[in-house]
């Protein structure tokens, strides 16, 4: 049986948080909203831009003058301030050879996230990539996986890995259950909450999880969770 991964992308393959809340902040400081903790712009690592700018207190109207001037920073600077995570290419490579089909499935726009996967020469491991284009109205990773499955058709088993409840969400949407892992920028118990089946520490561990995943019968996923080192912490 073929075996799918979707892969989320910032937090999850690259550390693209640096650059992501350096371009955020001169967005926020153009509508006077306060930032009194880096920390805080944590929260734009992932989800889409609309969603966090809003949440940060943004007016409407002024949505998307926040996100022109989260661009005008973050295209031609911010999305280099990244880095892949330790073990992500080995981990690719390897699922790669065992024969797993490898798919991308970001909220980052599509174009930029194929730039950024060829900078760090990662892009050749995966079958397609696919983001965001808020032009078509494809915002979410709901919105992601669907415009993903329309264009492969069946993929077999899939799972989705990613490091945010809204990665473990919008798999659901589609009947796909998630592996988060625990080194990107979202919380591990906001991902068991929204239904994640594991939750994975290091690529190694993910890479465990991979391989009985595909391993399992059909329709049994939720037995990985008496193995996550997570399972039953709030």
């Amino acid at each position: 049986m073929r075996n799918a991964i979707f892969f989320d992308l910032d937090g999850t393959l690259t550390d693209s948080g640096p650059g992501i809340m350096n371009s955020a902040l001169p967005a926020l400081e153009h509508f006077g909203i306060p930032v009194a903790n880096r920390d805080q712009l944590r929260v734009f690592v992932g989800p889409p831009l609309r969603q966090t700018f809003a949440r940060f207190g943004v007016p409407e109207a002024g949505i998307e003058e926040a996100i022109r001037i989260f661009r005008a920073r973050y295209i031609p600077i911010g999305k280099f301030e990244n880095t892949p995570y330790p073990g992500i290419a080995d981990l690719l490579a390897r699922l790669q050879a065992e024969g797993f089909s490898l798919y991308v499935a970001t909220s980052k726009p599509q174009v930029t996230a194929i730039e950024v996967l060829e900078h760090f020469q990662l892009a050749h491991h995966f079958t397609l990539i696919c983001g965001a284009d808020p032009a078509v109205g494809r915002e979410t990773k709901a919105d992601v996986i669907a415009h993903l499955l329309a264009q492969i058709g069946d993929p077999g088993r899939a799972v989705m890995v990613g490091d945010t409840d809204y990665d473990v969400l919008g798999a659901k949407d589609h009947g796909i259950p998630t592996i988060g892992v625990t080194w990107g920028y979202g919380e591990a118990a906001a991902m068991q909450a929204a239904g994640a089946v594991a939750l994975a520490d290091t690529p190694e561990a993910l890479h465990t999880y991979l391989q009985a995943f595909a391993a399992l019968p059909a329709g049994s996923p939720s037995t990985f969770l008496e193995r996550s080192p997570h399972y039953g912490k709030q």
